[in-house]
């Protein structure tokens, strides 16, 4: 079979390399988009990575085209319709980041609370005063974590070593494990109104995109902190920012944005400018994101630990090697 995989880096050829033997294999270091698809046509099997285009426009070009195996957990960012319609599989990675991306969820709360990257940046200016720089304890706060499957309950669990107080929304309680891990469940809009802290951990859909948009930013305490390192169309930027320079919300630590893709290809502003059918809207609240002191932005790079990362390759390995052989494995259509 011809299988590409695209976003390929040096440290993991290694593990692709064994499908050689057998297989017309192709590495990659470029994402794929809709642009470079004409070049990979006869592909039976393709594996992307978080940067690459699988829209209806970039599959089509792709006529063999049998398993997409995604070295992510996530989906949504597949069309999963055009997949169906044409007898697409598409493999993920279940589980990989579920530790490093619960750590970076403290790491961002920790760089707010503490006024990390301010008081780095100033004494990297020789500047040791600690003026301005007053920060808050995590202890006895209240972190509202929605979604509590793998990654939110690492969250809790973190949560409990600061002393802090834990409460949890999600469709599908476990409360064997809310007892077992001390935390309370409650309904959304209590979790908005007790919480100082409220972390998102939930996929992106119908049902949870711009989740939190200006109704639930007026439900939540004044000077709440927000913590996002699912995905960034959960939130409304647009309102968040209208939220931070209200005060209204006091920091916030992204590890998405709504338009980090478009931010990462660096075109959507000139399409934008040039078309006329793009909302500028998204683009231009995640830049104003990128540049206000009391928010911290990562770039997507949660659940980027030498661990987690070897994991998604020997999973997405298997994956491939599994369809190959008669045995998917991961498969979610």
């Amino acid at each position: 079979m011809d299988i590409i995989i695209f976003e390929a880096e040096e440290w993991d050829r290694e593990s692709f390399e064994t499908l050689r033997a057998d297989h017309d294999l192709h590495l990659i270091n470029e994402a794929l988009t809709p642009d470079n698809a004409g070049s990979f046509t006869n592909a039976e099997i393709i594996s992307t990575f978080i940067y690459s285009d699988l829209g209806s426009v970039t599959l089509a070009k792709f006529k063999e085209l049998r398993l997409i195996a995604t070295r992510s957990t996530g989906f949504d960012h597949i069309d999963l319709a055009y997949c169906d319609k044409h007898g697409i599989k598409i493999a993920n990675v279940p589980d990989y980041g579920d530790t490093p991306v619960a750590e970076h969820v403290f790491a961002l709360l920790l760089a707010l609370s503490h006024r990390l990257i301010e008081a780095a940046d100033r004494t990297r200016r020789g500047d040791f005063s600690g003026r301005d720089l007053r920060g808050f304890d995590l202890e006895d706060k209240t972190i509202g974590v929605i979604g509590a499957g793998a990654i939110g309950q690492g969250v809790l669990r973190i949560a409990a070593g600061f002393g802090m107080k834990r409460i949890a929304f999600d469709p599908r309680p476990n409360h064997s494990t809310a007892k077992r891990l001390e935390f309370e469940y409650v309904d959304f809009e209590s979790l908005l109104q007790r919480a100082d802290i409220i972390t998102l951990h939930v996929p992106a859909n119908a049902a949870t995109i711009k989740m939190l948009a200006r109704e639930q930013f007026e439900k939540m305490k004044k000077g709440v902190v927000i913590i996002n390192t699912a995905r960034g169309a959960l939130i409304d930027v647009v309102e968040l920012v209208a939220a931070l320079y209200s005060g209204k919300v006091a920091g916030a630590g992204l590890d998405v944005l709504s338009a980090e893709s478009d931010i990462h290809k660096g075109n959507k502003l000139a399409r934008s400018l040039f078309g006329k059918k793009s909302d500028l809207a998204p683009l231009l609240a995640d830049q104003i994101l990128l540049r206000l002191p009391n928010v911290v932005v990562t770039p997507h790079n949660a659940f980027n630990t030498r661990e987690a990362m070897l994991q998604i390759i020997n999973t997405t390995s298997g994956n491939i090697a599994g369809y190959l052989c008669g045995e998917p494995k991961n498969l979610i259509n």
